[in-house]
Order: C-alpha cells, then structure tokens, then sequence
C-alpha cells in the first residue's frame, strides 16, 4: 500500500479580485476551499488515476477536522494524529494579472505526537511505499525525517521524498528510492545553479551517485527529467493560461507515480501524463476534476537524453 505523509497539512482558499490596492477594501470572489497539503494532493490524484493510497499527518481544530472529512469523502483510509493546535489556512489570491501566495505557519506539532506517527508507521501492516511530502510544522526539527528514514529501511519500505528541506541532502545516504526537486531546490539544497543541458546532467549524475535511487526533476515551464542511474529522459510541457500553481507540483508527481510504481518501466508514459495533469491542474483552481489529462498527454513531447 502506498501512504502519503504530511506533516504540515492546510486548507487552501483560492479568490480572485479585480485588483488590489494597500489600505482599502479588496472585493473578492469566486473563493474555492480545498484541503490541502502535499502528501495529501498526492493521495488525492492518485485516487484520479484508480491508485490507492492512505493519508497520514497532523491535524488539529475545525480546520484540520474538515480536511480529515473531505479526504474520507473521497473514500480515502486517514490515518491522524491529533494535536491541540489548528490546522493553519492558506489564501492564493489572483488579481487578474498576478498570483499572490499567502502561505501561514502550521500548527505546532509536540514530541509525543511525533513519537505516535513513529509508533503508528511501525504498526501498519502493509508499509510497501511512503511518499513524504511538504515541510515541516512547528515544533519539528529535521531529525524527524532521519527517524522515519531510519524506520523505514528496517522495514524495506520505499521511501519518495518532495521536500525542500536543506537536510534532503543529509537524507541520500538512506537511498531514498525517488526524489523530486526542482531547480529551486537544486539551486537552495545543493547549491548548483543549471543553466543549460549540460548541468543538468551533471546534477543528476550526481544526486544518483549521491544515493537518490530515481530522481524525478521539475522545471516548471522547462519541463522535466528523469534519471534512474541508467536512462536519463526529458518531458517537454503543456503551454496554459496559469490561474493557480497551487497543487501543480503534487498534481504531477502523482501522475508520474499512478503509472511508474506500477511498472517503473514504463518511464515515457508516466513522464508524459506527469506534465499533462500539473498543466491540467495550474489552469483551474485547485485539483479541479483534471479532465483534459488525456488530451494534454498526447500532446507532450518525451525524448531520451543521450
């Protein structure tokens, strides 16, 4: 079973305004409320794609109530741990011309509720796959990561980890069976800037000697590669008219991974319908219903990177 785990999970409201200005009352519409977090997003579009996942985090007060509703709605298993803080709450406003980001500070997360996610990921009987995704909350320090890792290789569990954590690069050396970073990340973590092919190369050549099994890079509107120690490939992407980045990025490693756990040969189909829904998903707000996935898919352009 694949399970997803977010340690800093949210409730996005998207709204929309036509304009914005200091000092006085901004009009807005059209507001959409989503649960939110990136392991969640992940489990969320992977029931998209008939692919069952479980839902693992922290949650607390009416927000993170509401989360753990609307994920059971879409017949997903959760898993949470309770604490006495409140789920925070984002806002992504859109004026027309720009995408504002009002991302808040999570909920703080004690010692013993850290200690129970342990003791809960230990106890589940069918831990084949865990995705872990997004950033820490407060009162969580990166050895936590170290813990789950640690606990994971004991059990043979395949570890997927998109976080943008300086300790990714601390977390090679468990072999992590697939990373996802971009060129943010790349630039932040590793401190290598890719200005072309070339670096791009090296720098995966590098994660995977590193100890990243796979590595999964996204560069927004660049596109993407693939390296898995032996085959290197390049998706191209879907031009659209961007309402909302919110998503996106989860959106796309779920569609990578509905295909690829399956069957990690099939890298060119699972590049491809990648691109396809983190398009999709960056023209609507939020997950949406992702309905021109299939069309976007036999429109994006793969070749393999000698």
């Amino acid at each position: 079973m694949i399970y997803t785990l977010t340690t800093n999970p949210a409730i996005d409201m998207n709204v929309f305004s036509y304009g914005i200005q200091g000092n006085a009352v901004t009009r807005t519409f059209g507001a959409v409320y989503t649960p939110n977090g990136k392991g969640l997003n992940v489990s969320y579009c992977l029931k998209r794609f008939q692919t069952e996942s479980e839902v693992l985090g922290f949650f607390g007060g009416f927000s993170g109530k509401y989360i753990i509703e609307e994920t059971e709605k879409r017949f997903i298993k959760a898993h949470p741990i309770w604490v006495e803080d409140t789920t925070r709450i984002n806002i992504f406003l859109n004026d027309g011309a720009q995408e504002y980001k009002l991302v808040n500070e999570g909920a703080f997360v004690p010692a013993d509720k850290r200690a129970e996610m342990c003791s809960l990921l230990h106890e589940l009987p069918d831990l084949t796959t865990l995705v872990i995704s997004g950033s820490l909350s407060k009162g969580m320090e990166s050895s936590f990561y170290d813990d789950i890792m640690e606990l994971c290789k004991r059990r043979r569990t395949e570890v997927i980890l998109d976080i943008s954590s300086n300790h990714l690069a601390e977390l090679m050396r468990y072999r992590p069976y697939l990373i996802k970073p971009n060129d943010e990340e790349i630039k932040d973590i590793f401190g290598i800037i890719m200005r072309d092919e070339e670096d791009i190369k090296d720098v995966l050549h590098d994660l995977y000697e590193k100890g990243a099994q796979n590595i999964l890079l996204t560069l927004g509107e660049r596109g993407s590669y693939f390296f898995n120690g032996k085959s290197m490939y390049y998706a191209g992407t879907k031009k659209v008219e961007l309402v909302s980045s919110a998503c996106a990025g989860d959106a796309s490693l779920a569609g990578f991974l509905s295909l690829w756990l399956k069957d990690p040969s099939d890298i060119e189909m699972a590049l491809k319908r990648s691109a396809a829904v983190g398009a999709n998903v960056a023209e609507s707000s939020g997950l949406g219903l992702m309905d021109k996935v299939e069309e976007y898919t036999k429109e994006i352009m793969v070749r393999k990177v000698e």
